[in-house]
């Protein structure tokens, strides 16, 4: 199958694979068109900018009793007797052990990060906010069910006591329309409206204000320092 002509079908196997939904022999098959396909390649690296961050969000979960008995299988930790012997580093099985583990492990995370991401049932936009540097800063959930638009900081997040962040929805044309002040270092509502979710609307970006909010009535009156693209779920 060739992917280079089917740009939609290219973006969802990313984020598939990406989410860890694409699985089995298709998944191999996409990697094995990762290999020769660099732009392929940059487009996976965009959807883990995208959905990784999201992770942040999401809460601890336990993972079910049969995962960690799969492990143990695989691993054959409940033939380990006595228990010692399997840790000891000198042998050959806790090396083949501790690579199955990590590898497991990563795939469990994978699992947990996906499901966390999929379970969020109502978020049918999202956003990632990015420095100069490209670093993910603030994660935008848009639910527009229910009209709500969330902005969650992905770290830690401070601001002087006089200075505010101000949410914009950058238009192809005409002024900036402002969505509102974050409350900084904390998670933000904002109502989810045509201001924030217009086919005219080109870019995210948030800028650096006094307190209270830009003193320009026609947009920022400080530097933008994080900018970003809504993605539509369909």
């Amino acid at each position: 199958m060739n992917l280079r002509d089917k740009p939609d079908l290219r973006d969802r196997l990313a984020a598939e694979y990406v989410l860890g939904t694409l699985r089995g022999h298709a998944r191999r098959r996409f990697e094995g068109h990762l290999h020769g396909d660099a732009a392929l390649r940059r487009l996976v690296a965009q959807w883990q900018e995208r959905l990784l961050p999201m992770g942040e969000l999401a809460g601890a979960r336990q993972p079910h009793r049969r995962v960690w008995r799969g492990i143990a299988r695989r691993l054959d930790l409940d033939q380990a007797k006595p228990g010692w012997r399997f840790w000891r580093i000198d042998s050959l099985n806790f090396w083949r052990a501790l690579g199955g583990l990590s590898t497991l492990a990563t795939l469990l995370l994978v699992a947990v990060l996906a499901a966390s991401v999929l379970e969020r049932p109502q978020a049918d936009y999202s956003a990632t906010l990015a420095d100069d540097q490209a670093q993910p800063v603030l994660l935008l959930s848009g639910d527009s069910s229910r009209g709500t638009l969330r902005v969650q900081p992905v770290g830690k997040l401070s601001l002087a006591a006089d200075k505010s962040l101000q949410l914009w929805a950058v238009p192809r044309q005409g002024n900036p329309r402002s969505l509102g002040i974050l409350a900084v270092p904390g998670p933000t509502t904002f109502d989810l409206n045509s201001a924030a979710l217009g086919t005219d609307v080109a870019m995210l970006a948030v800028s650096l204000e006094p307190r209270g909010g830009s003193t320009d009535p026609n947009g920022p009156s400080g530097p933008i320092l994080y900018k970003g693209n809504w993605v539509r779920f369909l």
